[in-house]
């Protein structure tokens, strides 16, 4: 055996033990892979991958996407280290990346560096499984129901400032409209739900706002959820297409650094 694998939760999270050379396996790497798409969220604790080892990890699990020209970015509220810092107080609140586009990322490799004496956990819901759980009589319900998606009032909701120049950005990402229940490549279903869910197609505003929060409330539900107490050197890896997520606020000024890379689209919302 190469590793060993350790369920978490019953319906999502793995801890994976592993000597990090072996990640330069591709062999090893696809079936992480495999884990990853059926667990959700792979758990790595105390593994100190240096920047060059995490983008090697993420080149053989995907397609990486070069964020400012090196596939590491780093996930800061400290406005000296990334000028869109703010922005991050989205991450609060329960959301999928990418909403905002026709595809978004398969996944997310987040290392943590430094970090807050105080908040800074991160919890993932497995939406696959949130959705497969429902009674037959709301998956019916669901059934070719449209969402629109919009940064703006996921902003807002974090309680960015509405600056003219923060507004004119959000802007610059109109709004989307996916399907609710989003039916996977593979045949599995999951919910497309979160801070950026604005509302229902066609249904009353009401009932619309009711029927989001009650879903969300469902999908955040105890056991779908894994929630990461981090330590330095933790490596995680999600499922961003099956995973809801958020991180427990923080002090700005803590100094808190996670180092992320960030895997390509590989599926349309659909």
């Amino acid at each position: 055996m190469t590793f060993s694998a350790r369920p978490l939760q019953e319906h999502i999270g793995t801890e994976i033990q592993i000597q990090p050379e072996l990640l330069a396996s591709a062999p090893v790497v696809a079936r992480l892979r495999e884990l990853l798409v059926q667990r959700g969220v792979l758990v790595f604790k105390q593994l100190h991958l240096n920047d060059d080892q995490q983008l090697t990890l993420a080149r053989l699990l995907g397609n990486l996407r070069e964020e400012l020209g090196k596939g590491i970015y780093k996930i800061t509220l400290d406005k000296k280290s990334n000028a869109h810092a703010e922005y991050l107080k989205g991450s609060f609140l329960w959301h999928i990346d990418g909403t905002h586009d026709d595809i978004p990322p398969f996944a997310t490799l987040l290392t943590g560096h430094s970090l807050s004496e105080t908040g800074g956990q991160t919890e993932f819901a497995n939406s696959y499984a949130a959705y497969e759980a429902l009674p037959q009589a709301t998956k019916d319900k669901l059934e070719g129901l449209k969402v629109e998606h919009s940064v703006e009032l996921s902003m807002s909701r974090a309680g960015v400032e509405a600056t003219e120049d923060n507004l004119n950005y959000w802007r610059s990402f109109p709004a989307k409209q996916h399907n609710l229940v989003w039916t996977h490549k593979s045949g599995r279903k999951s919910l497309v739900i979160g801070c950026h869910a604005s509302h229902v197609v066609g249904m009353d505003k009401q009932e619309s706002d009711a029927l989001l929060s009650e879903l969300l409330e469902w999908a955040t539900r105890p056991e779908f959820v894994y929630r990461h107490e981090w330590s330095p050197g933790d490596l995680i890896i999600w499922d961003n297409t099956g995973v809801i997520h958020r991180v427990e606020p923080y002090p700005l000024d803590c100094g808190r650094v996670m180092h992320r890379s960030t895997l390509m689209a590989e599926e349309p919302f659909a």
